[in-house]
């Protein structure tokens, strides 16, 4: 059974940067992808970028671009969400999911098991 475990999150003033992690077991043998989204009061779920243990492709949402970056340790099954000039506006928590795919990008896919989430709170 897929489980995810995350950690990282916390109390930033803006322009600082936080580093989550999102590590996985029980993916099996085959292919499989981990997003992370975001979900703030008032606001839809949004998912800020995922990669795909199928060649490591990465999509990131417009919003954070520049500012994201998601990226794996393979060999732990561990992904990494580095958020860098974090605005009060990111304050939100930060849910990391995964799904069980074939071999092909990370977009599009129902991200059938998620963590618990963890709260990014950015403020002075």
């Amino acid at each position: 059974q897929v489980q995810l475990v995350e950690s990282g999150g916390g109390l930033v003033q803006p322009g600082g940067s936080l580093r989550l992690s999102c590590a996985g077991s029980g993916f099996g043998h085959g292919y499989y992808s981990i997003a992370w989204f975001r979900q703030a009061p008032g606001k839809e779920r949004e998912r800020v970028s995922c990669i795909s243990s199928y060649a490591g492709s990465t999509e990131c949402a417009d919003s954070v671009k520049g500012r994201f970056t998601i990226s794996r340790d393979s060999a732990k099954n561990t992904v990494y969400l580095q958020m860098i000039n974090l605005k009060p506006e990111d304050t939100d928590v930060e849910v990391c999911a995964a799904a069980l795919c074939g071999a092909g990008p990370c977009s599009g896919l129902d991200y059938d098991y998620s963590a618990r989430g963890t709260q990014v709170t950015v403020s002075s």
